[in-house]
């Protein structure tokens, strides 16, 4: 084909190889950004190099895919397209023909099973015990044996419904528990209750779990707020998968320090890395892991497993797998 892929995610050794050794077997060449990174979460820099290239993959910098117009595809390595997700971006490869996808069925899996290990965990009293044998050792019996609870027929609102949250519920399903979940197109979801915006306040009120999905984007900024916190059951528990700039922390600090939520699992923070003087640290019944949710040992793999799949369906004419614009 004589195609130019360039990227700018500095994949594992073995994943570039099996990339580089693909496209070469259909005729593309890959070109490595100067600028690239391992790290998935951070924007990419300019890079003149787009200018000669068909294909971007990676986190390219969109003013350069604005300006760049021989690129005909964006393939993001990211679940999050926050970047991306403007007006005159969207108008711009629209009015190109040129798609925009995202990874999101990748993270899928890892982070809804982050998600149910944060709610198994914090059911079964697993953190106390756990911090328990690193210090005090005292044997806790009564304490968490009596306090602990199980997920079988309990209430979640999982707030946001992609990918990560169709997977989370179909996880859930075998605990029986009542799902429900606000999104913005109500599409039918067997065994999901979908709720609309004006009826979360009810659906809150009901929930012994609340699971937070949602991208940022403007509408989605401080979603999560204290009036919200509000109108949780008192004991709820939250979890936060999404991205941190969606929830209120000074105000998850409060409701988790007067006891209104009855503890909080937090992959995400606003800001990352999330400092060690930080608050969020401190808070009553808050455990924190460090967006590790959507990783695995073969992540890169998946990732080009996942672009030269859609690679094969850009060639036929297909449609795309997670596909945004």
């Amino acid at each position: 084909m004589n195609r130019t892929v360039w990227t700018n995610h500095e994949l594992q050794p073995s994943a570039e190889r099996y990339l580089r050794e693909e496209l070469e077997r259909r005729g593309d060449r890959l070109v490595q950004s100067a600028a690239s990174s391992r790290s998935v979460l951070l924007p990419g820099e300019p890079d003149p190099s787009l200018a000669e290239v068909d294909i971007a993959y990676g986190q390219p910098a969109p003013d350069d895919v604005l300006a760049y117009s021989r690129i005909g595809w964006v393939a993001l390595s990211t679940a999050g397209y926050t970047r991306y997700d403007r007006d005159d971006f969207r108008q711009a490869m629209r009015s190109r023909g040129a798609p925009v996808t995202n990874a999101s069925s990748v993270f899928a899996d890892p982070c809804a099973q982050q998600v149910l290990a944060g709610m198994l965990a914090l059911a079964r009293n697993l953190p106390s015990q756990l911090r328990n044998q690193d210090g005090r050792r005292d044997w806790r019996y009564l304490e968490d044996r009596f306090t602990a609870s199980v997920l079988t027929g309990q209430t979640a609102v999982i707030l946001g419904y992609g990918a990560i949250g169709r997977r989370l519920a179909r996880l859930l399903a075998p605990f029986d528990m009542r799902l429900m979940a606000l999104r913005r197109r109500m599409e039918a979801d067997a065994g999901v209750i979908l709720v609309p915006e004006e009826d979360l306040s009810q659906a809150l009120a009901e929930a012994d779990h609340v699971i937070n999905v949602l991208p940022d984007s403007l509408a989605t900024r401080k979603f999560v707020n204290a009036a919200r916190f509000a109108q949780f059951k008192p004991g709820a528990r939250f979890y936060n998968i999404g991205r941190g700039t969606t929830v209120d922390q000074e105000s998850l600090i409060q409701a988790l320090d007067s006891g209104r939520l009855g503890g909080a699992y937090l992959d995400v923070m606003d800001p990352e890395p999330l400092p060690p003087e930080h608050p969020l640290w401190r808070a009553s019944n808050c455990f924190i892991t460090c967006h590790i949710g959507g990783g695995t040992t073969d992540q890169d793999d998946k990732l080009v497993r996942h672009f030269l799949n859609n690679l094969d369906r850009w060639e036929r004419g297909q449609p795309l797998e997670d596909q945004i614009v």
